[in-house]
């Protein structure tokens, strides 16, 4: 198998800035990425059509998503993303993109993403369910009350010279705090393993 270069994990901050969707109104995925892009306060354009796409519709935006699966479409917004220096995720086509979609899991101001570099989606989508599910109502107390004590401390040690002192009491009051990870793998996989791993026998000659 050809070496996969993984894509290089960030945030952005989106705010204010021109963000555009391009898949069908009733496209569950462009849906769900355009309420995402909304949420980070983006500037959002939906366009609906992609057929009628046309270069100008793109050429000042900031983070361009497309979610229809047609390679032409996707290898023309990338011609368009190279001229006019836009980042472009194209869903399910990381060849084409500049960005590649995370599964993100999310507990108030906390993310937790999940890239695959576009190999394995339905792997990433279940970690991010697994996680969703650990970072529940208590989790998102935990993380305020966190929050609310870092402030304190920071009061507290206001002074420049009480940093280190500063630093160890935020050390100090995560401290504890664990998850545990365990993977299953499908039965094909096992038994591959198991062929894989099996002693090898010698036939004498």
């Amino acid at each position: 198998m050809k070496p996969v270069i993984p894509f290089y994990p960030v945030s952005l901050n989106l705010k204010g800035r021109r963000c555009i969707v391009i898949g069908a109104a009733d496209d569950r995925e462009a849906i769900e990425k355009a309420a995402a892009l909304e949420e980070s306060g983006a500037d959002l354009l939906r366009l609906t059509d992609p057929s009628a796409v046309r270069e100008s519709d793109v050429s000042d935006a900031f983070f361009v998503i497309s979610t229809p699966q047609d390679e032409r479409l996707s290898a023309r917004l990338r011609e368009y993303a190279d001229r006019h220096r836009f980042l472009l995720c194209c869903i399910d086509q990381p060849r084409y993109g500049i960005v590649a979609m995370a599964a993100t899991a999310k507990a108030g101001p906390v993310r937790i993403s999940i890239s695959t570099t576009g190999l394995a989606p339905r792997v990433g989508k279940n970690l991010r369910a697994a996680l969703q599910r650990a970072m529940d109502g208590t989790f998102e107390r935990f993380i305020e009350c966190l929050a609310t004590q870092k402030e304190r401390i920071r009061q507290r040690y206001a002074a420049a010279e009480q940093g280190g002192l500063r630093r160890k009491e935020m050390i100090r009051i995560a401290d504890g705090f664990d998850a545990e990870i365990r993977f299953r793998y499908p039965e094909w996989f096992e038994e591959e393993l198991a062929i894989s791993f099996a002693p090898q026998v010698l036939e004498d000659e």
